[in-house]
């Protein structure tokens, strides 16, 4: 609760000097479709994490009396979580594109390749799965792991995580329900691990390849190289949210949280079926 006004304000503030520095007029600040150009969304993006670090390192350092890195970004032989986060992303997105389109939810329209906006996409998607997983699984959710069980902390961290996003454009029930439910999937593996890396890798691709194959990313139209149109916007396709914005979105969701757990209940009694 100590984090949220500090939060805000440094964030903020972060926010409006790289609004500032990269162009936007003061006065425009805060206005929906602000950004002329992805460069501009890439700067003020980059703003939010140094503030997000300087906020959660401030905190750490006045209450936790721990490391910046004990958040979870211990990198000693974490390469297959990476590898692992990174491909399920993209696996995800690929599938649900191809089911929209024989379902004839969406139409492909054609191709668009500028290198440079993909690498800036790169960046940025970067940027923000670092932010937001060190804020909501490094801090929010290793905090509430302390007083809580660890599954009553993930829940509550995937609220905070959904209510967070709740300012979004086109957001909606659906969209709420499938962000809760990306707060558990970026969440689960966190409560086993203590680690940030696979959370780290799926969230990176799955806002990654959901842009880049033409879906907006929680309600924000950025660069795509895919173009599709809808026929009809609606609860199967996503709409003006995205897939996240589908209910296809909540059965991969609940797949992947399902067999993430899975993986590390395996992996918590593998010792104890060993020794018998």
């Amino acid at each position: 609760m100590l984090l949220i006004i500090p939060y805000f304000i440094i964030v903020g503030v972060f926010q409006l000097i790289g609004g500032l520095l990269s162009g936007i007029k003061f006065e425009d600040l805060g206005k929906e479709n602000v950004y002329k150009d992805s460069v501009q969304h890439m700067v003020v993006v980059f703003a939010s994490l140094l503030g997000t670090f300087l906020v959660i390192w401030m905190f750490m350092q006045a209450f936790d009396k721990k490391r910046f890195v004990e958040l979870g970004f211990q990198i000693k032989n974490r390469t297959k979580d990476i590898v692992v986060g990174f491909l399920i992303g993209g696996m995800v997105m690929a599938t649900a594109y191809m089911l929209l389109l024989v379902l004839g939810e969406i139409k492909f329209s054609k191709i668009i390749l500028d290198v440079k906006e993909v690498v800036i996409s790169i960046i940025t998607f970067v940027i923000v799965a670092v932010v937001e997983e060190a804020l909501f699984r490094g801090y929010i959710l290793r905090n509430l792991m302390l007083s809580f069980n660890k599954y009553i902390a993930l829940f509550v961290s995937s609220i905070l995580f959904s209510l967070m996003h709740g300012a979004n454009p086109n957001i909606n029930t659906i969209a709420l329900v499938n962000l809760f439910l990306a707060g558990l999937t970026l969440g689960v593996s966190y409560i086993h691990t203590k680690n940030l890396w696979f959370p780290i890798a799926l969230h990176l691709s799955w806002n990654l390849f959901q842009t880049l194959i033409g879906f907006n990313v929680s309600g924000q139209d950025v660069y795509s190289v895919v173009e599709f149109s809808m026929i009809e916007k609606n609860m199967i396709n996503g709409g003006d949210f995205g897939f996240e914005g589908s209910v296809f979105a909540i059965v991969f969701a609940v797949v992947l949280i399902v067999t993430i757990e899975l993986y590390y209940q395996k992996k918590l009694m593998l010792p104890f079926i060993k020794n018998k």
